[in-house]
């Protein structure tokens, strides 16, 4: 009698119809926005994200994401000191010579510099987010996002109003490593989210690249820098050098 009255459905008991509709109007609300909404199962997902662990079941969008994008990664520090800014900017215009989008996390800092070199230099920039795709943090850096979004793509697997915080930053690192063919940290701190990003480069067996900076400045550089797949460079060359090396070395979805 119970299921006469209360059909299961996708959702479970009953409302399938109402459920629908909200889903719907949600997504024509995004689209209206010029927020796009990807999951798993659509064939423009990131190439680079089907195979990590724990995998990010869906992804905002705002802007142009391709699926088989080749994608470096330059992070690090907030407060970014000056030899280290001008090397992120040096990375990321070498990165836009070479082809590849650089993918960053939109803060200020290294962030900031490598998108406004990749900027600058006419490349593609990824920009992955800690926070919704509608929301801005830092709120400094919103023309920097419109700038981003428009010359290449925000990319966010939060709902779009979240907020940021220490658990929705940690992961936007780890989808940060598993998007990238490599990832180069510029300059981090003991406790710094980069550290985070290492971590997970080095699970999902990408090239992990730390500067001379990072390494002499932190334990966990010192510790990472003698196992197989990181590399140490002291140049913006040296960078790029080992780009050259690993990027055509690394399958899609390694």
């Amino acid at each position: 009698m119970w299921n006469k009255h209360h059909p299961l459905t996708l959702d479970g008991p009953g409302e399938s119809d109402t459920a629908l509709v909200h889903a719907r109007d949600q997504l024509a609300r995004w689209r209206a926005a010029d927020v796009d909404f990807l999951t798993v199962l659509d064939r423009r997902y990131p190439l680079q994200l089907r195979r990590v662990q724990p995998i990010p079941p869906v992804l905002f969008v705002k802007g142009n994401l391709l699926a088989d994008e080749v994608g470096v990664s330059v992070v690090g520090s907030r407060d970014v000191s000056v030899r280290p800014q001008q090397l992120a900017s040096s990375v990321a215009r070498g990165l836009v010579e070479r082809g590849c989008a650089v993918i960053s996390g939109l803060a200020t800092g290294v962030d900031a510099a490598a998108h406004h070199a990749t900027l600058a230099a006419g490349g593609r920039p990824i920009g992955v987010l800690g926070t919704g795709i509608t929301r801005v943090y830092p709120e400094t850096n919103r023309a920097l996002h419109e700038r981003v979004a428009a010359a290449g793509v925000l990319v966010s697997q939060f709902s779009p109003e979240h907020p940021p915080d220490k658990h929705t930053l940690a992961l936007r690192n780890a989808t940060m490593a598993g998007l990238s063919r490599a990832s180069v940290i510029v300059e981090a701190g003991e406790r710094s989210g980069s550290r985070v990003h290492a971590r997970h480069a080095l699970a999902y067996r990408r090239p992990l690249i730390l500067t001379d900076v990072v390494v002499a400045s932190t334990r966990w550089g010192r510790e990472l820098s003698h196992r197989p797949g990181v590399y140490v460079a002291g140049s913006a060359v040296e960078v790029l050098g080992v780009v050259d090396q690993v990027v055509s070395d690394v399958d899609v979805g390694a």
